[in-house]
């Protein structure tokens, strides 16, 4: 038996095969319209010169361009698709110690027309806010970046500078208790800090206030290199320690190390970068940590976000770091809470 479609089914059919040959046409001409489109962009890029990687200046008043808060942007950013070479270069400007020479180098990265510059402590952070109103600067190891007069606020920065604090003030107090509890006979602290770095002064507040609780005298000494050093020790007494928080002065950290040890003197530092020159005990943030974390402000801003848009960050990683070696040659018996809660030992 046949079938045969009555006038009614011909008509539905015949309009939908109307709307479906609309529908087809409509897609067609979207194609084409879109692989036009497409076409004429790829026309225009090609026409124009390659986008240049963008440039990053780094400035540090460290000894080698291979420092950790470097290694870590450097890692950081890589992560978050900035490669080294294709999206970005970097303008690598080491001081090696010389406080004095900072200035120069932040002016030099200005007038090479960076996109931005990278900084790590309070010194090399100022020389950039100083050289620059107009190029973003992102900080690391600046202990307090308000008191520094870096920024107006965390919570909103101002101006064309942000970074990651080191929490410096806030780990005062946390120090000295580390540090009696490694050498409990200590009755006297002595706090050495670079006294350029004017964020120190919050900190020296906190750990008076700490000092009181824990029954400990702190005695805040300032100094202006390293060479001053000596004179300092020469009033260091038995039952005395030393604290030196971190600042923008490595040769002064290196010399309060190598008077530590040649006096016996128990002192706590603020990274654990000290501890691999001998330094006894460390508490503070991790500089490769320091640097990852800032490459996500990093990549923000040249992304298009303004610094003045972007607070400023505590520091995510602290290390309590021990050099067992060192304690050894103080007679000190490293208690079982400072080794279950270290994260890194040198033997």
């Amino acid at each position: 038996m046949r079938f045969r479609a009555g006038a009614g089914t011909r008509r539905r059919l015949g309009h939908q095969l109307f709307w479906v040959g609309a529908a087809m046409a409509v897609c067609a001409w979207a194609l084409t319209a879109q692989a036009q489109q497409l076409a004429q962009q790829q026309a225009q890029q090609a026409s124009q010169p390659p986008r240049r990687p963008l440039r990053i200046g780094v400035l540090n008043a460290a000894w080698a361009a291979s420092h950790p808060t470097v290694e870590g942007l450097k890692a950081g950013l890589r992560e978050l698709g900035f490669e080294d070479g294709r999206d970005v270069t970097f303008d690598i400007r080491f001081t090696e110690g010389k406080l004095n020479t900072i200035p120069p180098a932040a002016e030099a990265l200005v007038k090479a027309r960076v996109d931005l510059i990278f900084t790590s402590q309070e010194a090399a952070t100022q020389a950039a806010k100083d050289a620059t109103e107009s190029i973003p600067i992102v900080f690391t190891l600046v202990g307090d970046p308000v008191g520094a007069g870096i920024v107006a606020s965390i919570a909103r920065p101002g101006g064309n500078v942000t970074g990651i604090s080191s929490l410096q003030t806030e780990l005062a107090a946390k120090r000295l208790e580390v540090l009696k509890t490694l050498a409990p006979a200590v009755r006297r602290v002595w706090l050495v800090y670079y006294q350029l770095d004017v964020g120190t002064q919050p900190m020296i507040i906190k750990a008076l206030e700490a000092g009181q609780r824990l029954k400990l005298d702190i005695a805040p000494k300032g100094l202006s290199d390293a060479s001053e050093v000596k004179r300092v020790f020469g009033e260091v007494r038995r039952g005395d320690a030393v604290l030196a928080p971190e600042g923008s002065s490595p040769e002064l950290t290196v010399a309060i190390i190598e008077q530590s040890l040649a006096q016996k003197v128990p002192a706590g530092f603020g990274t654990a970068l000290w501890i691999g020159y001998g330094g006894l005990v460390s508490y503070g943030p991790d500089y490769y940590a320091q640097g990852v974390q800032a490459a996500t402000l990093v990549a923000k801003i040249l992304r298009g976000a303004k610094p003045q848009d972007l607070p400023v960050e505590g520091a995510e990683r602290i290390d309590l770091a021990v050099n067992l070696k060192t304690a050894d040659l103080f007679g000190l018996t490293v208690p079982r809470k400072i080794l279950l809660r270290a994260d890194a030992f040198r033997r």
